[in-house]
């Protein structure tokens, strides 16, 4: 028996002992950029999820404390209805299958956004949990270096003569001061239109257990920046002015101007997607998941879009759009 088929072999024990003698089934439905898996069970004409997150692999820890936290803030995440932490097993009320990433075509766009945009003071104001990691120089250096060691010298295999190693650790460290100058807050982390569900009941968050104190901008950034998908360019300085407005409101910006804010906003872009380049390689070389390489050149173009409109970072812009993209591109017509 493989260790998956043990796993679900579990999922019978659990299950019964939510439902007692009532019948229900369990069918896969999708897994996530981790290690967890998840199932749609039908039970009494109602659905739920299960979650299945390996304890030998995963933490699981900080999505239970860190569903309260939000809970208690105003914050809608599915409720935890039963829960075995030794087996890794979770049940988890069911908030239907509609994303933000399935409204994006509608009449309604915009409106979704600004709801969602005002989520973010609840967000921030979140209780911070013990099981958050420091978001500190050392963390955003690693998540920076995802980009470098997965995308760079794994993928692409660049040589060593190939690697601007000087430059990059000086905007390295450039991106991380700047995100540690900003006001620090608690940040879902993973705010984007595949992590935002439409209920009947308004909006919930999904995925939020990597949730950290860190810069203000950041959720604002990954939503309206999302890797899956590009806002116009004018809807997007709309919502931008809007998120500025509604943190700003919500004192949480400690006086800044709305240059400065955009400022940081590109800033914690730039880090974002750089890690987010490096991942989407790291699933594919690691974890022989592939369903993302498709995501690779559109977050590579976000990090080039702004670069080039920054002294400091020209260099990236420059060495991004001359050869890592190209490098890209070919690499991604070898794998299709």
């Amino acid at each position: 028996m493989t260790k998956r088929q043990n796993r679900q072999s579990l999922y019978t024990g659990f299950l019964q002992s939510y439902f007692k003698n009532e019948d229900f089934q369990c069918i896969a439905i999708t897994s996530d950029a981790s290690f967890r898996c998840y199932h749609r069970v039908s039970c009494r004409e109602q659905n739920y999820i299960l979650m299945d997150s390996d304890p030998s692999k995963l933490d699981n820890q900080p999505f239970i404390a860190l569903n309260a936290n939000f809970l208690n803030n105003g914050i809608k995440v599915p409720k935890i209805l039963h829960a075995d932490t030794e087996q890794g097993l979770i049940l988890l009320e069911d908030l239907g299958k509609e994303h933000l990433a399935d409204r994006v075509h509608l009449s309604s766009r915009y409106t979704d956004y600004c709801e969602i945009l005002a989520l973010l003071p609840n967000i921030a104001t979140t209780l911070e949990s013990p099981f958050m990691k420091a978001y500190d120089a050392e963390f955003i250096s690693l998540e920076i270096d995802i980009f470098w060691q997965w995308l760079v010298c794994e993928w692409l295999a660049l040589t060593r003569d190939e690697l601007p190693s000087k430059a990059f650790q000086a905007s390295k460290s450039y991106l991380v001061n700047a995100i540690l100058a900003q006001p620090q807050v608690t940040m879902h982390r993973d705010f984007h239109s595949r992590n935002i569900m439409h209920t009947n009941t308004g909006w919930a968050l999904i995925d939020y257990q990597d949730a950290v104190q860190g810069p203000v901008t950041y959720d604002a950034v990954s939503l309206l920046r999302d890797c899956y998908l590009k806002l116009p360019k004018e809807e997007f300085n709309t919502l931008r002015l809007k998120s500025f407005e509604i943190l700003g409101d919500a004192q949480l910006l400690s006086g800044m101007s709305f240059e400065q804010y955009c400022y940081y906003f590109d800033m914690t872009g730039m880090q974002r997607h750089l890690k987010a380049a490096g991942i989407f390689c790291r699933l594919l070389l690691r974890d022989e998941k592939a369903g993302y390489l498709k995501d690779i050149i559109p977050t590579l173009k976000y990090i080039e879009d702004v670069a080039k409109c920054y002294e400091s970072f020209q260099w990236l812009a420059t060495w991004l759009r001359h050869e890592i993209i190209p490098k890209v591109e070919v690499k991604l017509s070898c794998n299709t």
